[in-house]
């Protein structure tokens, strides 16, 4: 059923955000701490969401301070340390 935006959970939100930046098929999509301002539940949903997109083929760049999850989905890991890669 059609609800507002400030009707949805923050992982509905953060969903359909996906949905619409997907819709512009770009060539390469930033997630920029996506689960920071969730729930451990619903930011496991917003995860699971980014892990089928890399599974699809999905060019992604993540900055994230999930690590086990960094790891688990990218064929490339780059840390920071003082404003250094």
């Amino acid at each position: 059923r059609d609800q507002y935006p400030f009707q949805l959970s923050g992982g509905q939100q953060q969903r359909v955000g996906i949905a619409r930046a997907l819709a512009l098929r770009p060539k390469v999509v930033l997630f920029d701490e996506p689960t920071s301002a969730l729930d451990p539940e619903l930011g496991g949903e917003v995860l699971g969401v980014i892990r089928d997109l890399a599974v699809e083929g999905w060019t992604l760049v993540i900055v994230t301070h999930e690590i086990q999850f960094a790891r688990q989905v990218s064929d490339q890991v780059l840390f920071t340390d003082g404003g250094v890669i």
